[in-house]
C-alpha cells in the first residue's frame, strides 16, 4: 500500500513517524485540549492510544493521520478516519476526527483537516456516509461538524461518561455521500 501522505493548502496529513509521538504528546497533551477527551493521559493511556491509531493503519488502511503544517513542519496534532468503536455508540461506521494543539486552534487547520478526510473517505475509501462524535458542551467541535455541512443525528446519540461525566451523552453528526457532493459543487 505505501506510505500514506495527503497535502492541502497549507497541511499534510501523513502516516505516523516514532519522532512525531513525543511533540503530539507535548501539544495536545493539556488540560484545555483533553477537557472533553477524558482528561490529561498518563503514559498507559498515551501508549494504548498509539497502539490504536497505529493498529487502525494496519487493519484498515486509515486512521487518525499526523496532521503537520507545510509551512514549518511542526506537528499540529490528527485528523482522519477510522471505524466507529466508542462503547455504547454506533459500531463500524466511518468516522471522521480531529485533535490539534491549542495554538493551532481558531486557524482553520482542523476544518482543513477534516475536509480532506472527508474527501478521502468519499474518493478513497467508498464511504457512503461519515459520522462524528463529541460531548454537547463541547461547541467548537460540533460547531466545526456543522461547517462541514454534517447533520445531527440525535436517533445515533449514545451514552459513555469518560468524556464528560456531568453530561454523559455524546452527540453524533453525519455527512452522506450526496451531501458531501453537493456541497462540494
Amino acid at each position: 500500500m505505501g506510505a500514506f501522505r495527503y497535502e492541502t493548502e497549507r497541511l499534510v496529513l501523513r502516516d505516523w513517524r516514532e519522532e512525531d509521538w513525543p511533540r503530539f504528546w507535548q501539544g495536545t497533551n493539556t488540560e484545555n485540549v483533553m477537557r472533553w477527551l477524558g482528561g490529561v493521559a498518563d503514559e498507559a493511556k498515551r501508549q494504548g492510544a498509539q497502539d490504536r491509531l497505529l493498529s487502525y493503519e494496519r487493519e484498515l488502511g486509515h486512521t487518525f493521520w499526523c496532521v503537520e503544517r507545510k509551512e514549518d513542519g511542526a506537528v499540529l496534532g490528527f485528523c482522519g478516519l477510522k471505524r466507529s468503536n466508542q462503547a455504547g455508540g454506533p459500531m463500524g461506521l466511518m468516522e471522521v476526527g480531529w485533535r490539534l494543539r491549542e495554538d493551532a486552534w481558531g486557524k482553520g487547520y482542523a476544518k482543513e483537516a477534516a475536509s480532506a478526510s472527508l474527501d478521502l473517505a468519499f474518493e478513497r475509501f467508498d464511504a457512503d456516509e461519515v459520522v462524528a462524535f463529541t460531548v454537547e458542551r463541547n461547541t467548537p467541535s460540533w460547531g466545526l461538524m456543522k461547517r462541514l455541512g454534517m447533520r445531527r443525528r440525535g436517533d445515533l446519540d449514545f451514552e459513555n461518561a469518560d468524556f464528560d461525566p456531568e453530561n454523559p451523552v455524546i452527540i453524533v453528526y453525519s455527512i452522506d455521500r450526496e451531501t458531501w457532493e453537493a456541497a462540494r459543487g
